[in-house]
């Protein structure tokens, strides 16, 4: 019963963690926790599982990860469009993955079909105090302004 609220907990813990302001949030893109476990052997670590759904022609915006994150990106179905920092934009297709590493930019996420959704599981490393996961390119730009 007691690990039943732990786990309740935590699972609200990281949909409030996950949850991005509406500017934050691309068009056609459904972001839900899948899972949240800190990790035993690396004191102030925790794994965090998203699944990012796309709706044909859906994307994310341009967005930077908690500074902490490390990223595991897996396409369970359809084909991702992905673009980390100034690499090259790629293609992957249902069983591929990529990664980013800690500080990585994230220009372009979206789902390369006009016809056919996509998904995507991402999986973070991320120190267990980041709060914020995801972070618009756009409200990164505008805090820096009002500093």
């Amino acid at each position: 019963m007691k690990m039943r609220a732990i786990f309740s907990a935590a699972y609200a813990a990281l949909a409030i963690a996950t949850a991005t302001p509406a500017a934050a949030h691309g068009v056609g893109e459904t972001v839900t926790p899948h899972f949240q476990q800190t990790i035993p052997n690396i004191p102030g670590k925790s794994l965090i599982a998203l699944v990012v759904d796309y709706q044909p022609g859906g994307a994310s915006p341009s967005h930077v990860h908690a500074k902490s994150a490390f990223i595991f990106g897996y396409v369970l179905s359809g084909e991702i469009e992905s673009q980390v920092n100034d690499g090259p934009r790629r293609v992957y297709r249902a069983g591929e993955s990529f990664y980013e590493t800690p500080g990585s930019r994230h220009p372009v996420s979206r789902n390369a079909s006009k016809n056919k959704p996509a998904r995507l599981l991402a999986v973070f490393v991320v120190d267990t105090d980041d709060k914020e996961l995801t972070t618009s390119v756009e409200q990164v730009s505008s805090s820096r302004s009002k500093k």
